[in-house]
Parts: C-alpha cells; sequence; structure tokens
C-alpha cells in the first residue's frame, strides 16, 4: 500500500496541537523536528524504493511476455509464408478441382460425385497399400494427353501451389507417359513449356526417366531431348528417375547416367524410398548433387555420413513417406536427425493431389510432431534455394525475398 506525506504528518501534528505549552512541549519539541525529518527521510526513500520495484516489476513482465511470443512466433508458420517445392510430381498434384477443370475444357467425361471423385484422385491419411497409391495416378495421366490437357495441367498446378505460398517450384512429368493419344514426347515437353508461360508462378521442369523392362527407347528419347531444351532457367532445367525402384533397382541406371553427366545436365534420383540406402549410394556414384526422399538413409550410418560429407541435399516428403510406408513408423522419421547431423534437408509435397496436402501442412507437420523450430524452418527454405535447378542470380532473386 502506497504511504501519503500527509499519513506520516498528520499524527504529529495533532499531537502538537492538543499539547499545552508546558516542560512536554519544551522537551519533545527536538524530539519533534527529529521524527519529522526521519519521517521525510523515510517516506521519501521506501517510495523510491517502491517505485524502483514497480518498474523493475514491469520490466520483467514485458520481458517474459516478449520471451512467450518469440517463443509463440518460432513456430507460427506465419513468420516464414513464402516456400519452395523441389519435388512435386505434375501427376500426383492433381486434386478434384483441377481434375473436373481438365475434363471440362476437353470434354472428357468424369465422375460427378465430389466424393467418389475425391477417392479416384487421392488416398486417405490412413492408407494401408502401395497400390492403392499407385492407383491414383491412372485418372490425372487420363486427362493430359492432350497438348492442352497437359498445358492447362501446368497452368492449374502452379497457380494452386501459389495460393499456398510456394513462389518457387520444379514440376516433374515423364513426357514418355504422355503418349496415349498420340502426342510424341517432344509434343509433351512443349505443351509444359507453354504451361509455364500461362502462370506467373516461377516454374521450371525436370524430364523423368522412368524405371522399368522394355523402356529404354522411351528413356534415351528423354536424354536427346534433355539435350535439346535444357536452359540453366525458364524450362527444362534437369533429369530424374522416378518409379518402381524396389523392383528396377538404380544401378541397373549407371551407364544412362554416365551419359547424361557426360552432356552436363543436372539431375536428381529418386532413391531410398522404396529401396534401401545402397540405392542412396549408387545415385551418389552417378553423381546425383541431389537425392529424391532419401529417407532410409539412416539404416546405413556410413550413407548418412556420405551424404553429409558430400553436401549431397536430400528432397524430403514426410506425408508421401507416410502413405507409401516407406518407415515402418512415422515416429522415427529421420528428418529432424538429418537436420542436426548437418545434412542439407529441403520439404516438398511429393504427390500433393494423392496426399490431400500442401507445403504449409507439411511443415505444420513437422512443428506439431517433431517441435520444428524457426531456425530449423529457415535453414530448409535456404537450402531449397541453394538446391535449385536455376541461376545464381535467380536464387539471389529468391533468397531477397526473405528477411533472415
Amino acid at each position: 500500500m502506497k504511504v501519503t506525506m500527509e499519513q506520516f504528518i498528520n499524527p504529529i501534528t495533532e499531537f502538537f496541537k492538543t499539547a499545552n505549552k508546558s516542560v512536554v512541549y519544551i522537551e519533545f519539541s527536538l524530539f519533534g523536528t527529529l521524527f519529522i525529518v526521519a519521517a521525510i527521510f523515510l517516506y521519501l526513500f521506501f517510495n523510491k524504493k517502491k517505485k524502483i520495484e514497480t518498474e523493475e516489476d514491469c520490466q520483467k513482465e514485458k520481458n517474459e511476455e516478449k520471451k512467450l511470443e518469440n517463443k509463440k512466433n518460432q513456430k507460427s508458420p506465419k513468420l516464414i509464408n513464402k516456400y519452395l517445392d523441389l519435388h512435386l510430381h505434375l501427376d500426383g498434384a492433381i486434386t478434384k478441382e483441377i481434375a473436373r477443370e481438365l475434363a471440362d475444357i476437353q470434354g472428357i467425361p468424369i465422375e460427378t460425385d465430389e466424393e467418389k471423385l475425391e477417392n479416384l484422385l487421392s488416398v486417405s491419411s490412413d492408407c494401408t497399400s502401395l497400390n492403392d497409391f499407385l492407383n491414383c495416378f491412372s485418372l490425372p495421366l487420363s486427362l493430359m494427353q492432350t497438348p492442352l490437357g497437359l498445358s492447362e495441367a501446368i497452368r492449374l498446378v502452379a497457380n494452386n501451389i501459389q495460393s499456398h505460398g510456394v513462389f518457387y517450384a520444379e514440376i516433374r512429368f515423364a513426357p514418355q507417359l504422355h503418349k496415349q493419344k498420340g502426342m510424341s514426347q517432344e509434343q509433351a515437353i512443349l505443351a509444359a513449356l507453354e504451361g509455364i508461360k500461362k502462370t506467373s508462378l516461377k516454374v521450371n521442369l525436370i524430364l523423368c526417366f522412368m524405371r522399368g523392362d522394355d523402356n529404354d527407347a522411351e528413356n534415351e528419347e528423354t536424354l536427346r531431348l534433355a539435350r535439346k531444351y535444357l536452359v540453366p532457367d525458364g524450362g527444362v532445367v534437369a533429369l530424374d528417375l522416378a518409379g518402381a525402384e524396389a523392383i528396377y533397382k538404380t544401378s541397373k541406371y549407371r551407364d544412362l547416367f554416365r551419359r547424361v553427366k557426360i552432356y552436363g545436365i543436372p539431375f536428381t534420383i529418386h532413391a531410398g524410398e522404396a529401396d534401401g540406402p545402397e540405392s542412396i549410394k549408387d545415385a551418389i556414384s552417378f553423381g546425383a548433387k541431389r537425392i529424391g526422399h532419401g529417407v532410409r538413409a539412416f539404416e546405413d550410418p556410413e550413407v548418412v555420413e556420405l551424404i553429409r560429407e558430400k553436401g549431397i541435399v536430400l528432397e524430403m516428403c514426410p506425408t508421401s513417406n507416410k502413405q507409401t510406408h516407406a518407415l515402418d513408423s512415422m515416429e522415427n522419421y529421420p528428418l529432424m536427425d538429418y537436420l542436426e547431423k548437418g545434412i542439407k534437408v529441403t520439404l516438398n509435397t511429393d504427390d500433393m493431389g494423392i496426399s490431400r496436402t500442401n507445403i504449409i501442412e507439411e511443415f505444420n507437420f513437422l512443428e506439431t510432431n517433431f517441435n520444428l523450430s524457426y531456425e530449423q524452418k529457415k535453414n530448409m527454405i535456404i537450402n531449397s534455394i541453394n538446391a535449385a535447378f536455376t541461376t545464381d542470380e535467380i536464387k539471389n532473386l529468391l533468397l531477397s525475398q526473405f528477411n533472415f
């Protein structure tokens, strides 16, 4: 309780008013004077001390509030609301809205029931079968078998991910999978190039070789066209190897990538997803600087060290890995451990339409389940910028969008 000057002085004043001018007055006059002086001193001392304590308490409270706000902000995706997606399959990114639009502009009949259509295009979060996941590619591919369908798919997917904060993307697709209605691989590539011209999003294209038994000629054609259309930025910028990794081993494609390297074409390879760390070792031995997924590297500590030592970038996709059962349990998902070991990890969506996800939800998953910090999130964004298949000029421009 605050003590006022009046509360100190009034009792003394009343004493002197009632006292008669006797010896008592004389004897107490000197004492009274000293008492008043002492009272004033104590009043000033305690009020000053109280003021200091109050100011200190206020400052402590402000500091605590600031700490709480900083802690809250570190986990808030609003601090970083711009993203890159380096591992995005076109045929896996077709949502029901995009599918319906592609069907309409091409006059293709499509399921009218919204729930049934979504089930044809995607799997639920508790997907238990890899076959269920792979079956979801059939419908999207059927909608991209004409130049119009393919170019519009690129535009619509680009606009969709842009609405989630993506401001740079590398969309990958296999030209050989778009020949069902007579399109050539070259026509498919030209259609995709036309598509990226119709969006304001910064998009580059990655062409995929496909793993298989009898498609060597198709892969050779993809390689020839990659050489023809390769640019530093603004078009075809790299190659990839996709498909059934566990059945068609990465080692089978050593000669193909020997020539890719000779031609100076940048590339990434799906490895360590359906197959183990040996697949990653093969990809690195080919000269890959980026690995699609690489989630199973932890099964061999030597491979983990090889990735760290060579600065290999991992294109990780948690939701996809969960649904394809790349790991027995997501509780042991190794992304955070890779980060702590100094491995260059990036976060991506893989097949966002099939997985019913987007880049924001991928980051939210890590924040919620693994306490991803602001610094770790920032580092993954920077990793993505540095690993992008583009020019240094574009990388600097991308980095300038952030206040890191």
